[in-house]
């Protein structure tokens, strides 16, 4: 369709865009410092290069456009119209729904700390914090540790409607609850309670621990040493807590530190939380995108994520800095009602946290690859998708085996076999193997030896046949594998299919023997599609992971030894003893003569000249 003559009368203004398709539906909404130029690069007649905009653009049958006065307006508008109409192009942020919230209804008159799925936005906005959200596992820990801490009500009562209806539980007895079914507690002191617990999660440790030893010596004052007892106890907890914190700065400081971390057609997204000086807390999302797409990607997240966040700190540790720096501080600054501002950090305490945030978000990613997308998604599905895609029978594929060599230089080399079952990782099922007749880089040499060793094992030495093998590469990797295992007859039915990467060294197509190529990276990739562009990911990546391991374990193994045999005197029986005595070679360089000494079938000559060999090495 044709805009040319609605082109013209377009502002060059800053503002708002909706993209809609033929049934008036809104597919795409967008911002720009210059309306017209922007929607003249859509509908001028210029070539558009990006795959992701030309596939948008060809569905619009119509748009329309708000004109605001200034750049942070049209951030703001941008967000509100992508919550509301949910746009098909956008960048839509939203959380794994597999990940719970912990919510404090503090718009409650006895406010609860409970398990929450999904934000209410109602409730938030009457004054209900939600924090996370948290793995299962770490979000079970934070609920054991409040527990520990505060006297939090557990059971099921309704308050105030409950009040009075029964006497106190065990847990009251205990010092583990307030007990305000008992009608002695009042709401308010009940509320200060679960505000400390909000201190909690904001970081606030100090307040905490003051109020808890402010408590016990007030019980051990008036001689009641059972509640002096509960309050150390509580005490002793919340230290336990603090200790296993890694504080990264010197100095008290609050930020948010954002990674970000793509793979397999999505971006992870990880906040952590830095509150005087010690990581507090985290966040993880998922959005459809690559990296192409993460100035979008961070842009939506701090624009949708901070509106709604409980505390805002004055200081938010990006990747990279975004397009709309400027704007988007001023949006965030609206938000806390005080100046905040987007850094990267190039150096020190702060680009180290930065760091950790991308490391947390690629393992999200990873463990998401792994498990084949969201908490209830299908294992098998990608299973039932592949076998049509390589023609083969329906539920024939169980087991699936994949290969991987790894080497530095000639030495070292080794390979490891990771297998799938059902679609998920069989752990008890892999293996590794030491090559032993291939001595230089081959890697059709050493995958023949891996297949030939890898077959020569029955079922009976815990090797079931695969239905399918997966190879890491494309037609040439594919047809050495099959020449390779031409000579084994229990080979010669089995499939293989190659899993080809592109120039980013990332998943992008499935490869069948007979050479149909399956792409997997295109913008708008089906649902089946994304199960398998997800599932090869995972399976390539478990391999390399498997066998990188067990590489670095032999070549540290390998330079343990070779130092020690630089070392007159020190043969093969001696560097066993010393390593079975001492554990590592880094406590071997660290230990005094007289220990060295010590150890059966050194003598002292023998430890003076490991202490001479290892002086040298620190000089």
């Amino acid at each position: 369709m044709s805009f040319d003559a609605r082109l013209d009368t377009v502002p060059q203004s800053p503002g708002v865009y909706l993209m809609k398709d033929a049934s008036g539906c809104v597919i795409y909404v967008g911002k720009a410092k210059r309306l017209k130029n922007r929607l003249t690069s859509y509908f001028g007649g210029g070539k558009i290069t990006n795959a992701k905009v030309a596939a948008m653009v060809s569905n619009v049958a119509d748009y329309e456009y708000t004109v605001v006065s200034s750049e942070i307006e049209a951030l703001l508008l941008e967000n509100n119209f992508i919550k509301r109409y949910q746009p098909k192009y956008n960048i839509l942020l939203r959380d794994d729904k597999g990940y719970p919230y912990i919510c404090i209804t503090l718009n409650e008159e006895y406010p609860r700390v409970m398990k929450a799925f999904r934000i209410d936005e109602k409730a938030r906005k009457a004054g209900a914090r939600y924090y996370g959200p948290y793995m299962n596992s770490d979000l079970a820990r934070v609920l054991h540790s409040i527990e520990d801490i505060f006297p939090l009500k557990r059971c099921r009562k309704v308050f105030p409607r409950d009040i009075g209806k029964e006497r106190p539980c065990l847990n009251y007895h205990i010092g583990k609850c307030m007990a305000p079914c008992s009608g002695d507690v009042s709401a308010q002191d009940y509320r200060e309670m679960v505000e400390r617990i909000v201190m909690f999660f904001e970081g606030k440790y100090d307040g905490i621990e003051e109020a808890l030893k402010q408590g016990m010596n007030e019980a051990s004052e008036n001689m009641d040493y059972e509640r002096a007892a509960v309050m150390r106890d509580r005490l002793v907890a919340l230290k336990n807590i603090r200790s296993e914190k890694n504080v990264f700065l010197k100095v008290d400081r609050d930020a948010d530190a954002v990674g970000l971390y793509s793979d397999a057609g999505e971006t992870c997204i990880r906040k952590l939380e830095l509150r005087r000086g010690t990581v507090t807390g985290s966040s993880t999302f998922f959005v459809a995108g690559s990296d192409e797409d993460k100035d979008d990607i961070l842009e939506q997240f701090l624009i949708s994520y901070y509106e709604q966040a409980p505390s805002i700190p004055g200081t938010i540790l990006v990747p990279f800095i975004p397009e709309n720096k400027d704007a988007l501080e001023e949006a965030l600054s609206d938000y806390a009602g005080r100046k905040v501002v987007l850094h990267l950090a190039e150096r020190g305490e702060l680009k180290d946290l930065e760091k950790l945030a991308v490391q947390n978000a690629r393992e999200m990613m990873v463990r998401r690859i792994l498990r084949g997308g969201s908490a209830n998604a299908d294992p098998q599905a990608p299973i039932r998708v592949i076998e049509r895609y390589l023609g083969l029978k329906e539920n024939s594929v169980k087991r699936i085996e994949s290969y991987d060599i790894s080497n530095l230089g000639n030495d070292d080399i080794c390979a490891g076999m990771v297998v799938f079952t059902d679609g998920k990782p069989d752990k008890k099922s892999y293996r590794l193997f030491k090559l032993k007749t291939v001595e230089t880089q081959d890697d059709f040499a050493s995958m023949r030896e891996v297949l030939s060793r890898r077959f020569g094992h029955n079922e009976q030495d815990g090797f079931a046949l695969p239905d399918l093998i997966l190879i890491d590469g494309g037609k040439g990797q594919l047809a050495a594998a099959r020449q390779a295992v031409s000579d084994i007859p229990c080979c010669k039915d089995i499939p293989m299919a190659g899993m080809v990467k592109n120039d980013r060294h990332k998943t992008s197509a499935l490869l069948s023997e007979e050479g149909v190529l399956t792409k997997l990276e295109d913008k708008d990739l089906p649902d089946e599609k994304v199960a398998v562009l997800r599932f090869l990911t995972a399976v390539q990546d478990e391999v390399h992971r498997f066998s990188v391991t067990y590489q670095r374990r032999l070549s540290s193994k390998r330079n343990i030894h070779y130092k020690l045999e630089n070392i007159p005197g020190i043969g093969p029986s001696k560097r066993r003893k010393l390593l079975s005595f001492f554990g590592t070679i880094k406590k071997i360089s660290e230990a005094q003569e007289e220990e060295l000494a010590g150890v059966s079938g050194i003598s002292e000559a023998d430890a003076k000249a490991i202490r001479e060999y290892f002086a040298r090495e620190e000089d």
